[in-house]
């Protein structure tokens, strides 16, 4: 760790950044944009299924079902 490359981007005192640099040439720090996550079907925005526009229906119908029966247990007693 000791020999590796430095970043070498300037601090605010002036110096050079004195961090082991990553293959990019900075530092974790100094590194810059970030390439994101990879591409491809596996990092698609479809993982589980729970916000599918099925699935919010399905949620807001049985809310609703354990609305009413709460409703009418109330009434009941």
């Amino acid at each position: 760790m000791f020999l590796s490359p430095r970043c070498g981007a300037r601090t605010r005192s002036g110096s050079p950044c004195r961090q082991a640099a990553m293959p990019n040439g900075r530092c974790r720090i100094h590194g810059g944009k970030s390439p994101g996550a990879p591409r491809g079907s596996a990092n698609g925005l479809y993982r589980h299924g729970r916000f599918t526009c099925e699935a919010i229906e399905t949620r807001r119908m049985l809310n609703r079902m354990v609305r009413e029966m709460r409703a009418l247990a109330r009434e009941i007693v």
